[in-house]
């Protein structure tokens, strides 16, 4: 589909780069951001061509975070699309639903993703990185969760941080609103690499490309059981683990792996 402020390409044939093109902002994030950046991620989600997910931003900055003008003031847009957009929003607590952002997708699908950060994550772009399954991140990058300074809280930050960098490091990142750079990020386990910013992209479609090459149902069985192991209990995640194991045994893709090892060659996965 055609998008406005963002746009999806796909690299190799099976790896979808979303790219948040608002560089003039610094890529911050309005509603309609929001909104095809949610479609961009269940496009790519639902194409079985896709095994990785790519997420970077336009020009200097990653992500802002949130317009401010538009989303938290009101600015930008019509009236009557401000009411609209209210009244969804209203409209989705009434039925029981949560507040989420454009991103909140990487939390629950099993295409494993990569931030590819480029400068500046804060606020929402913060998160958004963080709900990535894994970040590589340019010299130039930083990060901060700065939700404090204009009143409010973040988003699924207070779930993975904590996971990520231990208890003591989210509570400090989050409540003094520190932004910090990448090697330090990368000290403390925010990131998984960091490499000078001209490399950034090769280095990232690196990594997307060797998991792309591995077998796709055994990886997002393993993204699910890693998924699952943070959060059950130990019984109830080997009964799971014994029912994906039994699956894996039994797919064309076990098959050609085992047979390629035995006849030393690389193997040719087709997701079957």
């Amino acid at each position: 589909m055609a998008y406005e402020e963002i746009i999806y390409s796909v690299e190799n044939g099976n790896i979808a780069v979303i790219t948040l093109n608002r560089p003039e902002a610094m890529n911050a994030l309005t509603h309609k951001t929001h909104a095809e950046l949610g479609q961009a991620i269940d496009e790519a989600n639902r194409d079985d061509k896709i095994r990785v997910i790519v997420i970077t931003g336009a020009g200097r900055g990653f992500c802002a975070g949130d317009d401010v003008k538009t989303i938290f003031l009101g600015a930008g847009g019509t009236q009557e699309e401000r009411q609209k957009a209210y009244r969804e929003e209203q409209l989705r607590y009434l039925q029981g639903g949560h507040m989420t952002g454009g991103s909140e997708a990487l939390l629950t699908i099993n295409k494993p993703s990569i931030a590819a950060v480029n400068g500046a994550a804060v606020g929402y772009g913060c998160d958004t990185a963080l709900m990535c399954d894994m970040r590589i991140a340019s010299e130039r990058a930083r990060f901060g969760e700065v939700f404090l300074r204009v009143g409010l809280i973040p988003d699924e930050a207070q779930l993975i941080l904590p996971r990520l960098v231990g208890l003591a490091k989210a509570y400090e990142l989050v409540l003094t609103t520190d932004i910090i750079d990448a090697e330090e990020a990368y000290r403390i386990g925010l990131v998984n690499r960091v490499v000078p910013h001209e490399e950034l992209m090769p280095a990232t479609l690196e990594m997307a490309a060797k998991i792309a090459s591995k077998p796709p149902i055994s990886v997002q069985l393993a993204k699910e059981g890693i998924r699952r192991s943070v959060n059950m209990p130990v019984e109830q995640w080997k009964e799971w683990y014994s029912f994906a194991m039994r699956f894996c045994f039994g797919t064309e893709d076990h098959q050609e792996g085992a047979r390629a090892f035995v006849e030393k060659r690389e193997p040719k996965f087709r997701g079957l």
